[in-house]
């Protein structure tokens, strides 16, 4: 048996909503772009660009060394 596709568009929510900044500060808004071991999404599953992708990394590298967010946790969601 096959899988159902999703055949739903990925896209760049930066890009749609015009966010030229991505806030090391709001923790909140980047547990997005982590799973639940805190490691750093992909863009094949986010969608986020390249561009955004390398901000979206650092920011959340920041977030940790400012103790924002944690490195490794078994439930971060």
């Amino acid at each position: 048996m096959n899988k159902p596709v999703d055949t739903r568009k990925k896209y760049c929510r930066f890009k749609k909503n015009g966010i030229k900044y991505v806030d090391y500060k709001d923790p909140n808004f980047l547990l997005k772009f982590v799973n639940e071991q805190g490691r750093v999404l992909p863009r094949r599953l986010t969608g986020t660009s390249l561009k955004f992708q390398r901000k979206v990394t650092q920011a959340v590298a920041k977030a940790r060394h400012l103790a924002l967010m944690p490195y490794i946790a078994d439930a971060l969601k």
